[in-house]
């Protein structure tokens, strides 16, 4: 009999999802939970029930949400706030019923105010406005935090989440107008060396200033907060704010990280910036003293990470590699 806990890692096709597998299976858990996307449709609360009744998970990971750029953002609003809200709400909901003591909400940092003091603390939550271009995903995943803060208080439960910075790699969507900034970046200067142009463009200054965290290292972070003693991970945290954020503690600019990303790429042409176009926030750079503080610090550099990322989009993507 396998006396491994029954993991149930939903959206485990996704970016992060399929990195959470790869960790839980690298430190040996073979009782992993998958459904498809088409198997089960977490939007369904009737679905998710029954999979929960007969599944007996014993830990969730919550991985599954609709995601995108700004571009995906502005364009399906509704999309991004009921998809995110109705999954969230259907699992957490489902496996409190079902007896789930453990879960691990995934979320994100857009959650904080636009123009949050930097580095950005948890508590800075609810402290001001958010980004009007991701607001809907945003208030989602600030929902799905206060869902498992809600059901710790009145139901006992150990449900916690962590909030990644900007996060890349293996499994990155890489579609030209829905994708983020590293994989844009990515298709585009692989694009720019494949037919030869002499300049890629890159939308305002090159000044603003972003963290980026390693995909794995997301995944390997995620299991060690959920492997967390229940005492310890409370000690680290507070009954209004019970997030912690996952990062790097670093950033670079735009520029910088252009530049990095044609290296990688092999593109040696030139990089024209177009101060026309809006830069965005300035500055987003989570405060990640909490997770160092529980022992925790992310070990992949972003150059390494970067070719990691590049040689996975050759490797896994050969319909928008081929040049």
């Amino acid at each position: 009999m396998n006396t491994q806990p029954r993991i149930y890692v939903a959206g485990h096709r996704g970016l992060v999802g399929s990195a959470i597998v790869r960790t839980l299976r690298a430190q040996g858990h073979t009782n992993i939970v998958t459904r498809t996307h088409a198997e089960l449709e977490l939007t369904d609360q009737a679905q998710v029930r029954e999979f929960f009744r007969s599944e007996r998970i014993d830990q969730v990971y919550l991985a599954a949400a609709k995601v995108g750029g700004i571009h995906a953002n502005n364009t399906y609003p509704a999309e991004f706030i009921y998809d995110n809200m109705m999954v969230q709400a259907n699992v957490v909901h489902e496996a409190w019923r079902a007896g789930v003591q453990r879960l691990l909400f995934l979320g994100s940092s857009c959650i904080y105010p636009r123009l949050a003091a930097q580095p950005i603390r948890e508590e800075y939550l609810m402290s001001g406005m958010l980004e009007p271009t991701n607001e809907p995903y945003a208030m989602a995943k600030i929902a799905g935090i206060k869902l498992c803060e809600s059901y710790n208080r009145q139901y006992g439960t150990d449900y916690r989440s962590v909030m990644p910075t900007n996060l890349y790699g293996p499994g990155d969507n890489y579609h030209p107008e829905n994708s983020h900034v590293i994989p844009a970046l990515v298709r585009r200067f692989h694009e720019a060396k494949a037919s030869g142009a002499p300049e890629v463009v890159i939308w305002g200054s090159g000044k603003p200033m972003r963290e980026f965290l390693y995909v794995d290292d997301m995944a390997a972070a995620s299991v060690y907060v959920m492997e967390l003693p229940r005492a310890v991970y409370e000690a680290n945290t507070d009954p209004m704010h019970t997030h912690i954020n996952v990062g790097t503690g670093e950033d670079v600019t735009i520029g910088e990280l252009a530049r990095l990303v044609s290296e990688v790429v092999g593109y040696h042409g030139r990089i024209v910036f177009d101060t026309s176009k809006p830069d965005g926030t300035p500055r987003k750079l989570l405060d990640v003293s909490k997770l160092k503080a529980l022992g925790w610090t992310a070990s992949t550099p972003l150059p390494e990470g970067l070719r990691r990322a590049y040689a996975a989009f050759l490797d896994r993507a050969p319909e928008e590699a081929a040049a």
